[in-house]
């Protein structure tokens, strides 16, 4: 069963309820009006504060797109990017091309110009719908490009594109005639290309199912559940955790823009009971609380009742500060990556908040295991690189057989890159990224232990532990400390603050800095240890 059937479903079942809200807190109107009267005045703006689609009007969207690519000679297995902000038309879209048969293609939208490039070639792009943020970037390289036809979402369309409103204004809003099988390729996705240029992950249709039926199970959505979206669409974890209210009817909001009051105001204004957060935004929802900055007694939020979190390790102590300021919510960790679909191949369950640290159990549909370096199953409680089994599991990376072939033994494994160890109740620990333990003196050193320590600090608001050069030692582990808005920490303070870590454990070098995350909420620790590695190898020639 193809993930467009629940779509096509849902317009049947519930035409005329809202299935999207699309919020844009920057462009609040200034005087108070009602939202009828907010739209009528501001009908000519493209972008308004509030914008909402019904299912009927998402299946009709989505038909439209799809037949106005068959127009085009679009095939079953044919590539089409999507490089879009988040917004309503976004979700229609990708729909639109699963329709066709073809093969959505959604890209970061931090990408450069020579990113997009690489990325369209990468995975033999046909076709390309993108918005006016990308205008510049795609017309410096649409000449390198072997694309076929552009279509532009927004006002001054380019001479090379095709406005995509208009032409699917008129195109026929009937259910395209295609036969999609489990099997069929569905979506290729990027890797987040923290270690130079990303990798093209292809998904069959089966794995969007996987991911559709793993969130609902995992966090119980029902139709009258409201979601608020916040991460890019064009991650698998912002979508993925989408698909529970896909399969429920029910509806999500999509909120452009991360401030903790524009998030409250959201979950108030929209009566969201459903919020998955990155840790910074989190954390800058506590911090602002703590500051006084928030009130939350302006806001209506009786009715949130799960927050949970993923795309990289959560720090015990801030689900701890969480949880005393809203005792009532249920939590979880979701535990995933892009190759397997996203989100929920590990979760730690809403029922098992005393096992908070973990990353979890193995996700409903999944199995795991633990394994060393010769592919052997490690003893409960030793550490070893962390595999996953299921349905989820990309096919490949696309056009990148040798690379498939380190992560996919060939018996529907994959391996992940994570260091994790098993608790005797079978509870999976993260340790850190296979690529980033540090070895310090003969000693495997975690960089997410000592992260998690420094981050029960209430000065400090983010961490990074990365491994820099040391003739002696091999590596050092170097602590890159982010301090609280309006706060002060010096080196020192940090350094005596881990005195209670053993010695082996201890940061041998602070840098007081901003930690840079990339648009998923991942540290981006290889620029950090280019951006510091050579600072290092002067001061380590000069102490020798």
């Amino acid at each position: 069963m193809p993930i467009t059937d629940f779509l096509e479903r849902n317009s049947r079942l519930y035409p005329n309820e809202v299935c999207l809200v699309e919020i844009n807190p920057a462009n609040q109107p200034d005087k108070k009006v009602t939202w009828r009267e907010y739209n009528l005045i501001e009908t000519a703006k493209k972008e308004k504060y509030r914008r909402e689609i019904t299912w009927r009007q998402f299946d009709r969207q989505a038909n439209k797109f799809a037949n106005l690519l068959f127009t085009r000679g679009i095939k079953k297995g044919d590539k089409v990017g999507i490089l879009l902000m988040n917004c309503i038309e976004w979700l229609p879209a990708y729909f639109g091309i699963l329709k066709t048969g073809a093969v959505a293609v959604p890209m970061n939208y931090r990408y450069s110009a020579e990113e997009i490039e690489y990325c369209v070639d990468l995975a033999d792009v046909r076709m390309l719908l993108f918005g006016p943020e990308f205008k510049d970037r795609v017309t410096a390289v649409k000449d390198k490009m072997k694309i076929d036809d552009y279509f532009y979402l927004g006002d001054d369309v380019p001479d090379f594109a095709d406005n995509y409103e208009k032409m699917t204004y008129y195109c026929s809003s009937v259910v395209p005639p295609v036969e999609i099988s489990d099997e069929d390729d569905a979506a290729i996705y990027f890797s987040s290309g923290t270690t130079g240029f990303p990798k093209a992950i292809l998904h069959a249709h089966k794995s969007l199912m996987r991911a559709a039926l793993t969130e609902q199970k995992h966090h119980g959505q029902t139709h009258d559940d409201v979601f608020l979206c916040i991460p890019p669409l064009y991650h698998t974890g912002a979508k993925m955790h989408w698909f529970g209210s896909l399969v429920t009817g029910s509806k999500a909001v999509l909120l452009r823009g991360v401030k903790p009051e524009w998030i409250l105001q959201t979950v108030s204004s929209e009566k969201c009971t459903i919020v998955w957060l990155l840790v910074p935004w989190a954390q800058d929802i506590l911090d602002a609380i703590d500051r006084g900055d928030i009130n939350l007694s302006e806001y209506n939020l009786s009715q949130w009742r799960l927050m949970h979190i993923g795309a990289q390790p959560v720090p015990p102590s801030l689900i701890k500060r969480w949880k005393k300021v809203f005792p009532n919510h249920q939590y979880d960790t979701n535990y995933g990556l892009t190759e397997s679909i996203g989100p929920g191949c590990v979760h730690l369950g809403v029922e098992n908040i005393n096992k908070v640290g973990a990353i979890g159990v193995p996700g409903y549909g999944w199995e795991t295991k633990i394994v060393d370096d010769n592919y052997n199953v490690v003893k409960q409680g030793e550490v070893g690189e962390l595999c996953v089994k299921g349905d989820g599991v990309m096919k490949c990376y696309y056009k990148n057989p040798e690379a498939t072939s380190e992560v996919l033994p060939g018996d529907g494994w994959l391996k992940t890159g994570d260091m994790a160890r098993q608790d005797k109740d079978g509870f999976i620990y993260l340790v850190d990224r296979k690529k980033d333990v540090i070895i310090s003196g003969g000693e495997n050193l975690y960089p997410v232990q000592i992260e998690d320590f420094l981050r029960s600090n209430d000065k400090i608001s983010d961490v990074a532990v990365i491994g820099l050069p040391d003739k002696r030692l091999g590596e050092i582990a170097a602590a890159i400390v982010q301090v609280k808005d309006g706060m002060t920490m010096t080196e020192d303070e940090v350094k005596e603050y881990c005195e209670s870590l053993p010695r082996y454990k201890r940061p041998r070098k602070i840098i007081m800095a901003d930690v840079p995350r990339n648009a998923t909420g991942k540290i981006e620790k290889p620029l950090l240890r280019e951006r510091y590695r050579a600072v290092r190898l002067v001061e380590a020639e000069s102490e020798s």
